[in-house]
């Protein structure tokens, strides 16, 4: 287990509020990179028009996508933006609401935002970095630096 405190004095705050039509994880992406986010944390809420998402498989070490195909709830997304290597990346977590009431969860591979996605984005004092992890072959946390 890796961790340290992080102290509020520094960190930035955004709300970021995106449009129908706009795709994630592009979104967090292009806005970490106009902003010189090196990482940070988020949660939020909306809709999605239609999404991908994905079990890790421990066995295969592989992820088993599931395609969502019709208008969802966002009731949560959560993650962190960190760097790998020259790239900033998104870990994003979702649970979606279906029309009947019924969820799906998962990590966020693609989604379409419609009519909107809310997102609460808090920076990180350190830059956080993901390198791949021998075990699972999983791009992790590995260090704040």
């Amino acid at each position: 287990m890796k961790n340290q405190e992080l102290a509020p004095i520094g960190r930035r705050h955004f709300l970021l509020v995106l449009d129908g039509g706009d795709e994630v994880p592009k979104a967090f992406i292009e806005f970490a990179g106009q902003n010189a986010i090196a990482g940070a944390s988020l949660q939020g809420i909306g809709a999605f028009a239609r999404a991908t998402i994905a079990y890790w498989n421990p066995r295969t070490r592989e992820y088993e996508e599931i395609a969502v195909d019709e208008q969802v709830e966002v009731l949560s997304i959560s993650g962190s933006l960190a760097t790998a290597g020259d790239e900033i990346k998104l870990h994003a977590h979702v649970i979606l609401g279906k029309r009947d009431g019924s969820t799906v969860g998962g990590h966020l591979v693609r989604a379409t935002v419609y009519p909107t996605l809310e997102v609460f984005i808090t920076t990180s004092l350190r830059k956080l970095v993901r390198e791949k992890d021998p075990a699972t072959g999983l791009m992790l946390l590995s260090r704040m630096s």
